[in-house]
């Protein structure tokens, strides 16, 4: 029943500048792409950039790679963490020789447990039944709701504790609406072949699933479960509802609570929980709580409980025997995405452990691969970026005086963070058992509880991160107002500092660009420089924002990946804002990096513009199957790569002068149909 409060934007989706981990050794003297850090191999020369540039920049790729039978995806963003594993691994394949080290030996545990195969088929379906019996046991809807309150039980609703986003000093809980076995709400709604398809499938994944158990009437248990989950998916909100910041921001005293879904007992709930002390709670999507809570009320209790036995077993199917695992991809990645086989056990290993114990892996990772020159060249290019959007800020006509005052406080409150915390998380108190890996999820499960109820009532941590050093991604809070790289997402082919310049300012400085840019997007922007939710711009302001911006909403919903699924351009504006005010960011960093080091030579005939932009393309490279794209179409606040490239590019008047792009060229846009964001 438990809820985290993600930070916005993470893509696809550090410290400080003055703050860093402790560094490795020095970077390699050669970029790892190419002379100067792009792959020829990969371009289409043949593609007219201003037709096509992301087929220009990636069309040899595009046709000839193929996708990892393991993945749903391929491209950089999710072929590098490949590397990262193999690094990871053997990390962890070495933490069994420091058997002293206590945290080394929960980490060789963890893995040991989770690799052990004979020994996981040999003890079946014994590690369900403690659990199982719990939820058998329950004889009354108040039993019901506290099982649902307690780590590793699903709930109709979440319940989890954040930085209260009015006052972000200070940790608060919050309440909304919970994921259903089905990855989003349109599985459960949307009409046609290809969806009555998918949830035929899930009906008959419910089935196996329970009688693998050993759990009597699957079928109309079954029948059941689906009927209840798509009466909750109906009152759930959608995702682009669920990016409003001020609809979302409902705190509620206990009368408050009781009177919107008096069915889940709150008093009893939140002390069950810890949470005895708390007078408030702030609800999110308040709606969908109400539906939920009745829900509770006129479903039958048996099916309550059949559905939280299915759910319990679904949700830790990797735990268990070899034909739970299986079931469990067959239908979530091989039906709904795609993807032809599993992962190899000792990478699904490593990323169990990042979400388990990453810190205490991440914290050596960071050590031997974040070096003394990425961190300088990265915080150089991160003050360039600070300047550059001062600079647009100072000159946007459409941004009245008051509200340029508190956007450029805003900006100079910005708190970057590169390669790893400044300490990490201690996780003596997690018991970890080195034959048991569903023992093993549910300590994490409750450590990260405990941790949570372990800070309410102080200041909020600024220190903490949400992903750890071996990550490769990055993420914008706005509550924090906060901009956090990973050592692993700061490596070759988005960050290479033996690369051209032009290289890291359009890979890189484009994605610090984008995280920068989320303070200012249609979500962030409603956040002051403390990070606090409040309207602090000018009605006149606000207003020349909003024209230009859903401009590039129906720009958006013109792209149609899949025929007949188009991009949601009011659910991916945040990220499409992120996109192009970024690369116009990134731009003017690039300039400003120009303007002391003097103008760039033209390197295989390419000038230093038109080497930013192709890097740029190709930092976006990717590919994905039908089922994962849909899925992405469907609920993804980020749009398609290709999208992301061509169209971002094709609204930036650098771009048509540094390819000559001209009128009957495909992407060609007339200068007054172009979106600037600044």
């Amino acid at each position: 029943m438990r809820l985290s409060r993600l930070a916005a934007a993470a893509l696809l989706l550090g410290t400080s500048a003055l703050a860093m981990p402790a560094l490795a050794q020095t970077s390699p003297a050669k970029p790892k792409y190419g002379s100067w850090g792009v792959d020829y191999a990969t371009m289409d020369k043949s593609v007219k950039p201003g037709d096509d540039f992301f087929r220009f920049a990636e069309g040899s790729w595009l046709r000839d790679a193929p996708i990892a039978p393991d993945k749903s995806r391929a491209g950089y963003n999710y072929d590098l963490p490949d590397e990262t594993e193999v690094e990871v691994r053997t990390l962890v394949e070495g933490a069994g020789a420091h058997p002293a080290d206590p945290v080394m030996r929960q980490v060789s545990d963890f893995y040991a447990a989770w690799m052990d195969e004979a020994g996981i088929e040999a003890r079946g379906t014994a590690p369900l039944k403690s659990h199982l019996g719990r939820i058998t046991a329950v004889k009354d809807r108040k039993a019901l709701n506290l099982l649902m309150a307690e780590p590793g039980y699903a709930a109709p609703i979440g319940i989890g504790i954040s930085a209260d986003e009015k006052n972000p000093t200070q940790y608060t809980v919050m309440a909304g609406q919970a994921r259903l076995g089905l990855p989003t709400r349109d599985y459960y709604l949307l009409q046609g072949e290809k969806y009555d398809t998918i949830r035929k499938a899930y009906r008959a994944y419910v089935v196996k699933i329970q009688q693998l158990a050993g759990i009597a009437d699957a079928e109309a248990k079954a029948h059941a479960i689906l009927a209840l989950e798509t009466r909750l998916a109906q009152d759930q909100w959608t995702p682009e509802a669920r990016r409003d910041p001020q609809k979302t921001y409902n705190p509620m005293t206990r009368a408050q609570l009781a009177k919107l879904a008096p069915e889940f007992d709150w008093d009893a709930t939140l002390a069950h929980m810890g949470l005895a002390k708390m007078p408030t709670v702030v609800v999110r999507e308040t709606t969908a709580v109400t539906a939920a809570g009745k829900r509770m009320a006129d479903v039958p209790l048996a099916t309550w409980k059949d559905w939280l036995a299915y759910r319990f077993v679904s949700d830790h199917a990797q735990y268990l025997p070899k034909a739970f695992d299986d079931a469990r991809f067959d239908f979530y990645s091989r039906t709904l995405n795609d993807v032809k086989t599993q992962s190899p056990r000792w990478k699904r290993g490593v990323r169990l452990l990042d979400g388990s114990l990453g810190e205490a892996i991440g914290k050596i990772y960071a050590e031997r691969h974040w070096t003394r020159e990425a961190a300088a060249q990265a915080n150089e290019l991160v003050e360039d970026l600070r300047a550059a959007y001062a600079d647009k800020i100072n000159a946007a006509k459409w941004m009245d005086e008051p509200t340029r005052k508190e956007a450029l406080a805003k900006l100079a409150a910005f708190d970057p963070r590169l390669g790893g915390p400044v300490k990490y998380i201690d996780y003596s108190s997690m018991p970890v058992s080195r034959t048991d890996p569903l023992a093993n999820n549910l300590a994490s499960e409750r450590f990260d509880w405990n941790l949570q109820l372990s800070r309410l009532g102080k200041p909020v941590d600024r220190t903490l991160w949400d992903m750890t050093p071996q990550t490769v991604n990055a993420y914008y809070d706005p509550v924090l107002n906060q901009v956090t790289f990973p050592a692993a997402q700061l490596q070759p082919p988005f960050f290479d500092p033996a690369a051209d310049p032009a290289v890291n300012y359009g890979e890189t400085g484009a994605t610090i660009g984008h995280e920068m840019g989320h303070g200012f997007d249609d979500e962030g922007r409603q956040y002051d420089a403390s990070g606090r939710l409040r309207d602090w711009w000018t009605k006149e302001s606000a207003d020349r924002y909003t024209a230009h911006a859903q401009a590039l909403v129906k720009q958006f919903d013109s792209y149609e990946p899949i025929p007949g699924v188009h991009i949601k351009g009011q659910l991916t504006l945040g990220e499409n804002l992120g996109d192009l005010g970024g690369l116009e960011a990134a731009y003017a960093a690039y300039r400003r990096y120009v303007s002391r080091h003097g103008e760039p030579a033209v390197i295989d005939g390419y000038t230093g513009d038109q080497r930013f932009f192709l890097a740029y393309a190709q930092s976006w490279q990717g590919k994905a199957r039908e089922g994962a794209l849909r899925a992405q179409l469907l609920s993804n606040p980020h749009s398609p790569e290709e999208y992301r490239v061509n169209g971002i590019v094709r609204n930036m008047d650098e771009w048509y002068a540094a390819f000559g792009v001209k009128p009957g060229d495909k992407l060609y846009l007339p200068p007054e149909e172009r979106v600037h964001v600044w």
